[in-house]
């Protein structure tokens, strides 16, 4: 079963249990793919679907501060709840051990001993943890590893 069709069985069945968030949450995935599909005019695969989710979910990630400032506890409980679907749909995310192992294979590949080598660490890690980890808990890996 493609993610698509994983997508699709998905709102149905929000739909028949009335679950409006995980609705939503189904509806913005999957117009987001259709959004990339049309732009680009390309037919998606799971690869490409995973991008647009983590996409999502990166977003939310980096609005959930603004919220939190705002003091809308409501919204902060909403936006968690929504990263919690969007994460079912990505693979296993790497604990914080599997990242700094992975950064340092990155560095001693690369070379890299200060800061400015960041982008050839970022560009070697990236694309093995794409989907299941955050760049911003890289980013922070790789500069305390460089540091």
């Amino acid at each position: 079963m493609t993610i698509k069709d994983k997508l699709k069985s998905d709102l149905i069945t929000a739909m028949k249990e009335k679950d409006t968030v995980r609705k939503n949450v189904v509806q913005l995935i999957k117009a987001g793919v259709l959004q990339v599909e049309k732009d680009n005019k390309i037919t998606l695969d799971d690869e490409g679907v995973l991008d647009v989710i983590a996409k999502q979910l990166k977003q939310r990630r980096d609005s959930l501060p603004d919220y939190e400032k705002s003091g809308r506890d409501d919204l902060i409980a909403q936006l968690k709840r929504e990263m919690e679907l969007l994460m079912e749909y990505l693979p296993a995310q790497l604990s914080h051990e599997e990242l700094v192992a992975i950064v340092k294979k990155a560095i001693a590949e690369t070379g890299a001993s200060t800061i400015k080598d960041m982008g050839r660490i970022m560009k070697e890690v990236m694309p093995q943890t794409k989907g299941r980890a955050d760049g911003k808990e890289i980013n922070a890996i790789a500069r305390e590893l460089l540091g």
